[in-house]
C-alpha cells in the first residue's frame, strides 16, 4: 500500500485522474484482487516498499524567484538515446496480464513521449510482437538462467528485434519472500477454498475477463513459449523460476554476457557502491539504482536513499539510473538532483495501462512531464541537465 496520503485522490469520486496515484485506485477497481496485489506488492513487511515512497517525499525542493524560465528542456541523453524527457519504462513481469496485450500499448506509448520501453523476460507479449508494434528500438531485461543456451537465445532474438540496450537484473538469484503473491495463490499451494475465492473475486471483474482473459490471449510467457510451451500465466511461474533462475551467478558472468551481446548493458538491482564501483570495473555501460520495487530483500534503504553515494563514487564514468518509488515529476526531478541521468518506472505505467490501457499511459506522460515543467519553473532550473543538489533543501 502507498505510505504516502493523496488527499486529492479520485478514490470513490468520478472524476478524471490527475495522478499516478489515480490510476493506481483505477487499477485496484479494473483488476482481480491476486494481479493489483502482483503489481502493488512488496516483500516481506513491505517495510523498503514503503521507505521508497517516504523517503522521497521528506524531500524538500528549494523554490527559488525572479528567474526566467520561460523556456524549460526535459531532454536528455541516456546511454546514447535522445529521450524527449529522462524516462524509461521499466520492466514489468506479468504486462500482458493487465490489459490486453499490455507491453504492445505501453511500447506505442513510450515511442509517442520520445521515451525507452524495456521489454521483459517474463512479459506476455514476446520481443517480436512489441518490436513490430513499434519504430524505435526497444530494450531487453534479461535473467540470467541455468539454460544459459536459452538465455543466449533470448539475446539473439533480443539484437535481431533491433534492441540498443540490455537490462541485467542482478538481485533476483532467489525470489523475494512476497506474503501478497502467497495469500493469493500466486506463489505456493492454493487450498480449493482460496481457488474458490478467486474465482469468484475474477467473476467479479468482467471487464478483465472480456478484455484480457479473452480477448488479450494468447496468454503464455511470450520470450520463454520454447521453454514452457503449455504454460499457464501465472500458475507456472513459480516452478520455473525455481528450476531456471541461476543463484550462482557471479561478476566473472559479465564476461560471457559480452561475448553474446555487442549493445549497450547495464545492471540493475544496484544498491552499494562497492557493487557500483565493481559494475563499471567490468566495463558495463550503465549502473540501474534498484531495490526491485521493494519486492526482493525487505530492510534494505530505498533507492533514493543510496543514490548520492553511488552517483558521487560512479556517475562519471558511466550513466545511473535510478528505479523505485517514482510517482510523480517532482520525484524525478528530485532524482535527478541527487544524480541520476533518468528514472526507470514500472508501478505507474503498469497501473495506468490495468486502469485505461494505451491512452491512460499516454496520459501519464503527460502527467509527469506537466508535474516537471512545473517543478523546474518553481525551482530556477531551465534545464534538467542542470539539475544538482542545489535544487533542494539541505538539512
Amino acid at each position: 500500500m502507498s505510505c504516502v496520503s493523496d488527499t486529492h485522490s479520485s478514490r470513490g469520486l468520478n472524476l478524471a485522474p490527475a495522478s499516478v496515484e489515480d490510476y493506481r485506485d483505477l487499477a485496484r477497481k479494473k483488476l482481480p484482487r491476486q494481479l493489483f496485489d502482483y503489481i502493488d506488492g512488496g516483500a516481506f513487511q513491505e517495510v523498503t516498499l514503503a521507505a521508497n515512497r517516504s523517503d522521497l517525499s521528506r524531500l524538500q525542493l528549494r523554490q527559488r524567484v525572479l528567474r526566467d524560465v520561460s523556456t524549460r528542456t526535459l531532454s536528455t541523453t541516456v546511454l546514447g538515446e535522445e529521450l524527449a524527457m529522462p524516462l524509461i519504462l521499466a520492466p514489468v513481469g506479468f504486462g500482458g496480464m493487465f490489459a490486453q496485450r499490455a507491453e504492445v500499448q505501453a511500447a506505442r506509448a513510450a515511442e509517442r513521449a520520445g521515451v525507452a520501453f524495456c521489454e521483459s523476460t517474463l512479459s506476455i507479449c514476446g520481443i517480436e510482437e512489441v518490436s513490430a508494434a513499434v519504430s524505435r528500438p526497444i530494450w531487453f531485461q534479461l535473467y540470467v538462467m541455468k539454460d544459459r543456451s536459452y538465455a543466449e537465445a533470448l539475446m539473439e532474438n533480443a539484437a535481431a528485434a533491433g534492441c540498443t540496450t540490455l537490462i541485467l537484473t542482478v538481485d533476483l538469484p532467489v525470489v523475494g519472500q512476497r506474503y501478497r503473491d502467497v495469500r493469493n495463490g500466486i506463489a505456493g499451494n492454493i487450498s480449493r477454498l482460496k481457488r474458490l475465492r478467486r474465482g469468484l473475486d475474477i467473476a467479479r471483474h468482467p471487464s478483465w475477463v472480456r478484455h484480457v482473459a479473452i480477448g488479450g490471449k494468447p496468454l503464455t510467457f511470450g520470450n520463454l513459449e520454447r521453454a514452457l510451451p503449455d504454460a499457464k500465466v501465472p500458475g507456472d511461474f513459480q516452478r520455473w523460476i525455481a528450476s531456471q533462475f541461476d543463484p550462482s551467478v557471479t561478476w566473472d558472468d559479465l564476461e560471457w554476457l559480452r561475448r553474446n551481446w555487442s549493445g549497450k548493458i547495464a545492471l540493475k538491482g544496484i544498491l552499494d557502491v562497492d557493487d557500483a564501483r565493481e559494475a563499471v570495473s567490468r566495463g558495463v555501460d550503465a549502473v540501474i539504482v534498484s531495490n526491485h520495487g521493494g519486492r526482493q530483500l525487505d530492510d534494505v534503504p530505498s533507492t533514493i536513499r543510496v543514490l548520492p553515494a553511488i552517483a558521487d563514487a560512479v556517475g562519471d564514468q558511466c550513466d545511473v539510473l535510478m528505479d523505485g518509488g517514482i510517482r510523480s515529476g517532482l520525484d524525478v526531478v528530485k532524482a535527478l538532483a541527487l544524480g541520476a541521468k533518468a528514472c526507470l518506472i514500472g508501478r505507474p505505467w503498469a497501473y495506468a495501462v490495468a486502469a485505461r490501457g494505451e491512452a491512460g499511459v499516454d496520459h501519464i506522460f503527460r502527467i509527469i512531464r506537466e508535474e516537471m515543467r512545473v517543478t523546474l519553473g518553481l525551482t530556477g532550473v531551465t534545464d534538467v541537465k542542470d539539475l544538482d543538489r542545489s535544487a533542494l533543501v539541505s538539512d
